[in-house]
Order: C-alpha cells, then structure tokens, then sequence
C-alpha cells in the first residue's frame, strides 16, 4: 500500500540556461566555500496554496516555472554548474559549460497537505517525498569528481497547493546567495504571469538585483585558503558517506514548528536588559537572532533527558556547543557586494557548561555568551579563522552541539511567484543534522518560526518547556 505522502512521478526533465547565453566559466573556490565542501547538502522547501488541478498545473503553471527558471539560471548559471573535484594537488572549482542544466523532477502527491504543513509534530519522514535527489556524481578517468549542486523537484496537491523543492551543495551558495536566486526566480515568474516586461530590473527589490560572481574581491590576508584546502584534502581521503536509509535514521524522530510571537520576543530581551541593570553590567547584544537562540539552546539542553531536576548521574561541568554562521558582506576591510553570489560566512562557536545552561539564569548565560560573539564579529570576523575547520571538528565529535540553520533575515516567505507568499517553508537537512531552524514567521511581524526535528520523547519534553516557559513571559 502507498504511503500518504507517497508521490507519482509525472515528468523528469533537466533545466539550464537558454543555449548559448553564459559562456564557459570557471568560479575558484575561496577559502569561505572550502569548509562547506564536507557539509551535507541543503533541503529547502515552499508550499504554496493553490487550489487547481493537476492538468491545469501542467498545462498552465508548469511551462511558466519551467521557462522563468531558465531565465533566472542564465544570471545564477553556478546553481546549474558541476563541482569539479581533481586529484590532490588540483584546486576543486565550480564549472559551468554551455549545456549544464540542474535536475527538475514533477511529482503529483494526494496527501493532506494542511496536515503536511502544519506546525504541530509530525512523522519526520513526511516531507522527504519531496525532497529531490542530486543527480549522482560522475568519476572521470583521471579520477576527477563532477559533482552537480543543484536539484528541483515540483509537487502538485491537486485543488489544494504546491511545493517546490530545492537539493543544493552549500559550496556553492549560502544561504543569502540561495535566496537571492530563489526571490529572482519567483520576480521572473511572477512578471510573466502579469505580463510585465522582463527586460527591467527593479532596483527597489534586492530579489531582483543582478548576482555578482567575481570571486576576486575576496581577499585572504591571512592565508587561510592553503591550510583549509590541506584539512579538506586529509578529511576527503578518510570520507565515509552516509549509506543508511533515510526511514531507518529517522523512524523515531518527529519534526514541528514553534512560532515565538513577537510580544514574547520583546518580554524576553525586556527581561535581559533587566538583569543587566540590576546585576550592573555592561548592556548585552540582545537582538531577536540572540535572545531566540539562547532560548531554544537551553530549552533544548533541557529536554534532552526527562530527569532535568536529577542531576546526580549528569556532568554539570560538561561544556555545551551553539553554532551558528553570520553574514560577512558588510564586516570586513575590504569591501564585499551584497549581491556577491557564493559564500561569505563566518563559523562562530560558543561554549557554556551545563550548570550555567540548565541554571536558573541560564537563558541570560546564554544570551550572554552568543551577544558577546556576535559583537566581537564587529571589530573582527575573521579573527580566529585558522581554526574553523579544526573546531567544527573536535566540537562535532563531542556530541553536545547544536547548530542553527536560516536566519530571520533571509526573507524566506517574500519569495512569491505570482500566487502568493508561502503558506509554510521547511528546512529538511535538520531531520539529520540535528540543528534548528530559524526563519521571520510567515503569520505575524516580528514573530519567528523554529524548526525541529527530535525524539519523539525530546520533542515532548521540548514542547512542555517551551509553553510552559513562555507562559511566564
């Protein structure tokens, strides 16, 4: 028997720019995009309301997406480029020649799909069926890798919605970058649905601003591009791909969104500058980002074992991990542009122990330690650099880290095709990297959405903390 959310293939097709329009270019690879050349690949979903059927999609909505992502490809041609791996000692590099094209796959799935995106836990395996898969890597004979970094699956919920799905190697784009491509695309299709000219760019909309691929402008003063190559190279010869079947990882996880009203948001740093005042301390960095991964980082340090208020068989003194990336566009000395189309993050780490995470001023010791961070990235986000590959690492293998994927900044539910903003967007990877999602929520100003996937038993746990907590706001 078909599973629920079991999909038909319909149609496999391969998208790329129109012939003949992005001459063959190669993009090296900066010491920002090396450390991501390990990373599992990104999974990104958009649901869309729209009530047709499946042969209006077809005949209607499809050939617009189809020739609009063309369009937008011919300006993002890396996301329809390969990853071209040589043997040590040749430099990886993104190549794109005439002809490269990304995966696009349609699909037809009769599931529920108010059920699919609702907030409430769900099975985690409920949105993989639209996940697409990257096309498999090709081995030339000189041992050389091509990889592909980008593939698109469309799957229509006849008379109810529509989600598009993207698989795409972060070597290639972060996620500023990715969503960049993303609002271009949607810009494009939406101005063919209305009928609009596309031979203007609207210089009011980021979305629409043309992508900037001159990786010169990255410089590298402290010579972080050899030694990160040299870890890559050591951690690739001993590589082991994750085999196991995506059901087995994650037959007992389940996923759900938290929204974090803004009225909350502005109790909690109300709370914090409080706290400052009274303990006389210096003002803390208490911005939306800060106070909502603080929070989340000790409600989610405390719904790990049911016996929080037991401590005798935990180490208290046992140093915990948050992780999380920021933008360097406008934070280095030597100017970025904020089109720049590639990465551009640093990789922060923070540390606190239990005691001071699962303590009664443990959101306050965690808005702390992430404020100073990201304060300290002011006056120097590459300080530390050397050592990002070597700490992501050694912390990894400890197994007390959380990392954050997305960003409320990212605008994730600006990007309307012509029928609306999304009804729901969906960061899959976490279901096995473990992180948390964050994103601007898609129903109320200043409010944000966290995504996560855990232990049915976790997310219990999790989810008691978090309404009783909020609660006291």
């Amino acid at each position: 028997m078909a599973q629920p959310n079991s999909v038909k293939v319909l149609e496999i097709c391969q998208i790329g720019p129109p012939p003949n329009s992005v001459p063959t270019t190669s993009l090296p690879l900066t010491f920002f995009d090396i450390p991501w050349l390990l990373c599992r690949p990104m999974q990104r979903l958009f649901f869309y309301e729209l009530p047709y059927p499946t042969d209006h999609f077809k005949q209607t909505i499809l050939p617009i997406l189809k020739h609009s992502l063309s369009l937008t490809f011919q300006h993002f041609f890396p996301l329809a480029s390969n990853l071209i791996c040589p043997p040590q000692p040749l430099k990886p590099h993104i190549l794109y020649t005439d002809g490269d094209s990304a995966l696009l796959t349609i699909t037809e799935c009769m599931g529920n799909f108010d059920h699919i995106i609702a907030n409430y836990p769900r099975d985690a395996r409920d949105l993989h069926p639209f996940v697409p898969q990257l096309n498999p890597a090709r081995v030339l004979p000189d041992n050389t890798r091509v990889v592909p970094l980008m593939s698109l699956q469309l799957t229509v919920f006849p008379n109810s919605g529509i989600c598009i799905g993207l698989t795409f190697c972060h070597v290639a784009a972060d996620g500023r970058a990715f969503h960049h491509f993303m609002k271009s695309w949607a810009s494009i299709c939406r101005k063919i649905i209305m009928g609009d000219s596309l031979d203007c760019i609207d210089n009011d909309s980021n979305s629409t601003l043309l992508p900037f691929h001159n990786r010169d402008v990255v410089k590298d003063p402290n010579g972080l591009e050899p030694n990160f190559l040299e870890e890559w190279w050591n951690w690739a010869s001993t590589w082991k791909e994750d085999t196991r079947l995506i059901n087995d990882v994650l037959a007992d996880k389940v996923r759900a969104t938290f929204v974090l009203g803004q009225a909350h948001i502005k109790r909690l740093k109300h709370r914090i500058t409080s706290q400052c005042v009274d303990k006389e301390l210096e003002p803390l960095h208490v911005s939306t980002f800060v106070v909502t991964c603080a929070l989340i980082w000790v409600y989610l340090i405390k719904s790990q074992d049911s016996r929080v208020s037991k401590f005798s068989d935990i180490d208290n003194d046992e140093l915990y991990y948050f992780n999380f990336v920021a933008d360097c566009r406008n934070r280095l000395e030597f100017p970025i542009p904020s089109t720049y189309f590639g990465n551009c993050l640093a990789i922060c780490f923070v540390s606190l122990k239990r005691c001071e995470l699962v303590g009664e001023n443990g959101i306050f010791s965690a808005v702390k330690a992430i404020g100073n961070k990201v304060r300290e990235l002011e006056s120097g986000a590459l300080e530390g650099a050397e050592k990002w590959l070597l700490d992501w690492k050694e912390i990894s293998e400890l197994g007390h880290l959380v990392t954050v994927a997305g960003s409320p900044r990212l605008g994730v539910y600006e990007t309307d095709f012509g029928w609306g903003r999304p009804k729901k967007s969906e960061v899959v990877q976490i279901d096995v990297s473990g992180a948390i999602s964050l994103a601007e929520c898609g129903d109320e100003d200043g409010a944000i959405e966290v995504g996560l996937a855990l232990s049915r038993e976790n997310m219990d746990n999790f989810n008691a903390i978090f309404q009783h907590d909020l609660n006291l706001l």
